[in-house]
């Protein structure tokens, strides 16, 4: 059974941001640079379920980039920084979930594999970084998403149990991790992970068209 929710953890890409599309962009041109011309879909999908560092090394151990994993990471971060500098923006409904967390005195952050410095560049740039009581990485947690640390230490730095902590993510592999660690879950819809869409309805407790049904669906379980 449900319990009331006390704290929610945001993911960014896909959930908070609309930006999703610009990581299929990079691995294209990120392997058009290395020789190889129109990578799989299926090579994007694995790609997007590791954190940066794992992302770096599978490029050279599977796709034999010529380039070392420092190098690889940089070289990402360089080609997505303008996006996030001065294009990517908030999805719909986001004022509005946060100014009805803010209202009802529910804390809440953001926990994303994304580079540290981009995310806090597109929550600045879009008026919500200050309005997170915390925002965790990779820097934080290099294990990334596939493990639930992320998760547990958001939580803990509310004060709040997994069971009473809701997940907000738009990622399969994110929903199960913090669906097994005993979180309440709630998947977003967005364009870029609609080939798994079935298996994502299957996985958490709610699935929700837009950020509004999600406001909706804290509304039906707070305190």
């Amino acid at each position: 059974m449900l319990q009331m929710i006390k704290g929610v953890i945001f993911d960014l890409d896909g959930t908070l941001i609309d930006s999703m599309y610009i990581w299929y962009q990079i691995d294209r041109e990120l392997a058009a640079e290395n020789g190889i011309q129109d990578l799989p879909r299926e090579v994007s999908e694995r790609i997007k379920k590791m954190s940066i560092n794992e992302a770096a090394q599978f490029c050279i151990d599977e796709l034999g980039f010529r380039m070392t994993k420092e190098q690889i990471i940089d070289r990402i971060e360089e080609l997505v920084r303008i996006e996030y500098e001065e294009k990517i923006e908030l999805k719909p409904y986001v004022s509005g979930i946060l100014d009805y967390l803010d209202e009802k005195g529910v804390p809440y952050g953001a926990a994303t594999a994304t580079y540290k410095g981009l995310a806090e560049a597109v929550m600045k740039r879009c008026g919500i970084y200050d309005r997170m009581q915390f925002l965790l990485t990779d820097v934080e947690y290099p294990k990334g998403k596939k493990f639930p640390d992320i998760f547990l230490g958001a939580a803990e730095r509310m004060g709040t149990s997994p069971a009473e902590t809701l997940v907000v993510e738009d990622s399969l592999h994110c929903l199960r991790t913090a669906s097994a660690a005993g979180f309440s879950t709630v998947a977003v819809y967005d364009e870029a992970a609609e080939p798994e869409r079935e298996e994502i309805e299957k996985t958490a407790g709610y699935y929700a068209g837009s950020l509004k049904d999600v406001k909706e669906y804290i509304a039906g379980n707070l305190i």
